[in-house]
């Protein structure tokens, strides 16, 4: 009769002294920690690719802006030429990306605002932003805001990203020019 009590703590001891399932409690425990940073070193990479195409063109279009080779000088030509050297890393870009243009006083070095102006996506009217092409001779600086969609919203660099306002978080680059003087006039 005691032999019959003492069996189950005598199974008790012999379950404890196993090892079985130590590696599967070291994997669920380090499993997402490695996940997490492999995410999100992924999310990173991506990111920085994303941000070195805007700034290759934006640069590319500004090239063309300061020459002079567009006929017509407006936002919707700049944020085309600017969206077809993306290289495809950007879904809907013409709706997800905000240009500003404008000329700086060199007497004065006033510079504009430096939070740039990103889409609004929860708004339909998006903030107003200027585009004026200026003359010759002149300082401009151009500015290009785009938002962008985390691949993995839930890592942690995704959730630590600041989301601009209504959605998505803002990638901006930023350029500087002189407008050339026209060599029709000269």
């Amino acid at each position: 009769m005691m032999r019959v009590l003492l069996l189950p703590f005598r199974l008790m001891r012999r379950f404890r002294r196993r090892e079985d399932g130590n590696a599967t409690v070291e994997f669920a425990i380090l499993f997402p920690v490695f996940i997490t940073i492999f995410l999100s070193g992924f999310e990173l990479a991506y990111m920085m690719l994303r941000q070195v195409w805007l700034d290759r063109s934006l640069d590319v279009a500004v090239r063309d802006l300061r020459l002079g080779t567009h006929d017509v000088v407006s936002a919707d030509v700049i944020k085309a030429q600017i969206c077809s050297g993306m290289g495809g890393f950007v879904t809907d870009c013409s709706t997800n990306l905000l240009l500003e243009l404008q000329s700086i006083d060199r007497a004065s070095w006033v510079t504009p605002d430096p939070g740039a102006k990103c889409v609004d996506r929860a708004e339909y009217v998006q903030p107003l932003t200027t585009f004026q092409p200026g003359v010759e001779n002149e300082m401009m600086l151009i500015r290009a805001c785009i938002l962008m969609d985390p691949l993995f919203p839930g890592t942690a660099l995704a959730l630590s990203l600041e989301k601009n306002s209504g959605d998505g978080v803002a990638i901006v680059a930023t350029s500087g020019f002189v407008n050339e003087p026209d060599p029709a006039e000269s």
